[in-house]
């Protein structure tokens, strides 16, 4: 069926995934109002990567952890600009590579490698737990980092395990000159003019109400999310509306925390208002 979600005005907030994200509602027939949060632009420095980069090649990693799939992919390109692309990939083929969750194992068969490990979780925590399993005693592990999160926590877990950290912020967010879209996008919602928000990531949750608290609009946001159905991809993204004392309508069954899966909850959901 190409037409599931026919009549339905979805809002979507995903930044790295989005042209994706919105074919596939729109190939379900869904009218598609697109919101990206924030740009994704490289470290302003690129001098710690690229070393970073160079240390990895020089000895690889006993261990490498990849919290996202565009974490990798920026590191990868990094090594590129330099030469040393190849390197690279060799130099992570013999770590063994621990992926939070599916995104990153998605990148790493984009270069030809798989996940040694996949954590239950796709949380710091999850990466947490999965370690301790491990002995890391005098392990070198290395760390990719991802903005809009402190890591401190998770960096200190680590090293009480045994192990030296290697870490690396490839990425960074520039939100700035996504606020104007924002504010229209709880505009939308507010006039009722949107069925559901789409939420992939726990980190548009906290966007949200951030530009709504600056620009003094958190009402009207609570009021548009009212009129809405809210359709989380997953647990994660559910617990951060939780802190804010918002609910999830909508969330894929059997633990399938994917853009699919989520798409094929709101058909379900949605057209239940229909009687259909």
């Amino acid at each position: 069926m190409t037409d599931r979600l026919s009549g339905f005005r979805i809002l979507i907030l995903e930044a790295r995934e989005e042209a994706q994200f919105a074919r596939l509602l729109a190939e379900q027939g869904a009218e598609v109002l697109q919101c990206p949060m924030f740009t994704i632009r490289d470290a302003p420095d690129p001098a710690p990567v690229e070393d970073w980069i160079r240390r990895c090649i020089q000895t690889p990693h006993d261990d490498l952890v990849l919290t996202t799939g565009e974490g990798l992919r920026r590191l990868i390109t990094a090594a590129r600009r330099i030469g040393l692309d190849q390197a690279l990939i060799a130099a992570i083929g013999k770590s063994r590579t621990l992926a939070r969750g599916p995104k990153p194992g998605k990148a790493l068969r984009e270069i030809g490698l798989e996940a040694a490990i996949t954590t239950d979780k796709p949380t710091s925590e999850g990466i947490s737990e999965t370690l301790a399993r491990f002995d890391l005693q005098d392990h070198r592990v290395g760390l990719q980092l991802y903005p809009d999160r402190d890591h401190t926590a998770l960096l200190e877990k680590i090293k009480r395990q045994g192990a030296s950290v290697d870490p690396v912020l490839p990425y960074v967010y520039d939100a700035g000159a996504a606020e104007a879209n924002i504010i229209g996008a709880i505009d939308e919602m507010a006039d009722g003019r949107v069925d559901a928000i789409a939420l992939t990531s726990s980190g548009q949750v906290r966007r949200l109400m951030e530009v709504a608290r600056i620009h003094r609009c958190e009402e009207r946001l609570r009021a548009g999310l009212d009129r809405t159905k809210i359709a989380s991809v997953g647990p994660v993204v559910s617990d951060e509306l939780k802190t804010y004392g918002l609910r999830t309508d909508i969330t894929p069954a059997n633990k399938a925390f994917f853009m699919k899966p989520l798409i094929s909850a709101m058909a379900v959901s949605l057209n239940a208002l229909r009687g259909i």
